[in-house]
């Protein structure tokens, strides 16, 4: 299939990128690798054919503590001539610009090895999977593509690729792209992108790895030890597909797979074109997590199809995300079921305004994050408040408008970047300007360039939260744990959530344990309950639950969890000392961008 061809748009300057501003583009990726567990390191090339060679007299890509071998120009033949480079000073953050002379070039061969330390590579050593072997996955969200391949870092930048992967011959290699479904004798793996999208999609995972179909078009991969359970979870998932074609337009990418990760994996997923990568924490055995997976299905439209252009418009894609996340949910599952997510998300979003402070900028759904990491301003702003943005035009319009006008958005945009300007300019043709006011009472200034929540926004509840609401209360007025079992029986992970954000700080130790012994908290296998009980038990010191969270930090790597639980660990009396020590053993099981979190959080209480 010929990939798709757009027309570029004018688009802000990314303040993240060396090659943002660099008039010549890259079209097309032909990268060889060699995958060495031994050293840590991926050596190869990347071959890149360029768009607009002629526009000018050099190219710009991004790197980041790579060692470069070699720079040639490749002719039409495949003779190879060498190509004059200079890298630009290093920044932290940013890494370098590896800036090329043309000289009429329109084909270059970048020769390379990453650093062991590389920050998108995690190596895990067999003890940190589910199995014998060794294992390796990427995470290039949001500019750590350049720690592992030579290119344009930049999300308004999209191409297409091959692949050429060699791993040991046991392990299955697997990327962004068409995928094998089985190993191969020799270890050598072909891969093909045929749809554009940016470098922070490029994805690559290599591991004693096994495959399992759900439907002609969707499937698993996984450990062997995690895919019976993994299948089991996921067993909607073409349920999932069809219902977001029903409701935004008809799949792109050909293929949804999933891969479970080990748990080191820093977030809950990643929307990695045709292979979303999980986390194996939302395998809670009664497929109540798996909005989540929903979340990263929703991606392959916003985000995937039509991509922010930088990452100051991180929004376009999380808040349509989170919103069509919950459309999904709701198909499936009932609107009761997608309440319960609303709630979540908003008492999530009114925490984040609370922490981040509600007069800060970073609560503007634009941003502007030139000369910090983007990881820093990548919160829940961006999902929940763009999400509530949603559900405030949903409830001006209706909902058949605004379905029509997303759908058509995606359409029309598909396979592009956008930036807040350009979509509020469509948002006010398609939509505002057809009926006088409607701006006004969406109050779409205060949304996109004002602090906290706008005063427009509606109102979320649950009914079945309300009945939660009534068991609290009854703990309130000391009736025993234990009469209240029978109530609770049927409850969903999104209940016990919101019952476990719902209980008093000021709880004894004494009165957790009886919570304990009656709905046996410490030792559930649901790692979102842990990760909301763990917090009342340090902040109690109830010590009958200290194992149990230990063993959570030292084998969960999902900073959503963990970030939260070390800053109550430190709160606690002893909690200096236990935070280091518990780090200390822990660390080399967290991905890096865990640990440029943690690290910093734990010197700050030294």
């Amino acid at each position: 299939m010929a990939p798709p061809t757009v027309s570029p748009m004018q688009l802000p300057t990314d303040p993240h990128s060396h090659a943002g501003s660099s008039p010549v583009r890259v079209r097309h990726l032909v990268l060889d690798l060699l995958v060495d567990f031994d050293t840590r390191s991926l050596t190869g090339s990347a071959t890149w054919h360029l768009a607009n060679p002629d526009a000018a007299p050099e190219v710009v890509f991004d790197v980041r503590d790579l060692t470069i071998a070699s720079v040639e120009s490749v002719d039409s033949d495949g003779n190879a001539t060498t190509a004059d480079y200079t890298l630009t000073t290093p920044d932290p953050v940013l890494g370098q610009g590896l800036r090329v002379s043309l000289a009429g070039a329109t084909t270059l061969r970048i020769g390379y090895r990453t650093a062991p330390t590389a920050a998108a590579l995690q190596w895990l050593v067999p003890a940190q999977t589910a199995g014998t072997q060794p294992f390796l996955f990427t995470q290039s969200q949001a500019i750590l593509a350049r720690t592992w391949l030579p290119c344009q870092d930049s999300p308004g930048i999209r191409f297409t690729y091959e692949a050429s992967v060699r791993v040991p011959a046991h392990l299955l290699a697997l990327m962004s792209a068409e995928n094998p479904q089985q190993l191969t004798a020799s270890g050598e793996y072909r891969f093909r992108m045929a749809q554009p999208i940016p470098a922070y999609l490029m994805a690559l995972a290599v591991g004693d790895l096994a495959f399992a179909p759900l439907s002609a078009r969707t499937g698993i991969y996984a450990e062997p030890a995690t895919l019976p359970v993994a299948t089991h979870e996921f067993a909607d998932l073409e349920k999932m597909v069809a219902a977001a074609e029903q409701l935004y337009g008809p799949y792109r990418w050909d293929r949804y797979d999933l891969l479970v990760l080990p748990p080191s994996f820093p977030f809950g997923g990643m929307e990695n074109p045709r292979l979303t990568f999980v986390t194996p924490t939302i395998l809670a055995g009664d497929r109540s997590l798996t909005s989540l997976v929903a979340h990263e299905l929703a991606h392959s439209w916003s985000g995937n199809l039509v991509t922010n252009a930088t990452w100051n418009d991180f929004w376009l894609n999380e808040g349509f995300t989170v919103y069509f996340e919950r459309r999904i949910m709701e198909h499936l599952y009932t609107g009761e079921y997608a309440d319960m997510l609303q709630v979540l998300g908003r008492d999530t979003l009114h925490h984040t305004i609370a922490e981040i402070g509600e007069a800060s900028p970073d609560t503007h759904l634009r941003l502007n994050l030139a000369g910090r990491d983007p990881d820093e301003g990548l919160t829940e702003i961006a999902y929940e408040k763009g999400c509530s943005l949603l559900l405030t035009l949903e409830s001006l319009v209706g909902r058949t408008h605004l379905d029509t006008f997303i759908k058509e958005y995606f359409a029309h945009f598909s396979f592009q970047a956008m930036d807040t300007a350009t979509f509020l300019d469509y948002l006010r043709t398609e939509l505002l300007n057809k009926e006088p006011g409607l701006e006004a009472r969406l109050q779409l200034s205060d949304w996109v360039d004002g602090p906290g929540l706008p005063t427009n926004v509606p109102a979320v509840a649950s009914r079945r939260f309300a009945a939660v609401d009534q068991v609290l209360a009854e703990l309130s007025t000391g009736t025993a744990p234990a009469t209240l079992l029978a109530g609770t029986a049927d409850w969903s992970s999104h209940e016990w959530l919101h019952f476990l954000h719902g209980l008093p700080p000021t709880l004894s130790a004494a009165q957790l344990q009886l919570l304990d012994e009656t709905f046996q908290f410490t030792a559930s296998g649901n790692a979102e309950i842990l990760a909301a009980w763990f917090p009342h038990t340090l902040r109690a010191g109830y010590a009958a639950a200290t194992p149990a969270l230990e063993h959570f930090l030292r084998h969960v790597g999902r900073r959503k969890f963990i970030v939260p639980l070390y800053r109550a660990l430190l709160a606690t009396p002893d909690g200096q000392a236990r935070a280091h020590y518990i780090y200390g053993v822990a660390r080399a099981n967290y991905h890096s961008v865990a640990t440029s979190t943690l690290d910093a959080l734990l010197a700050e209480r030294t």
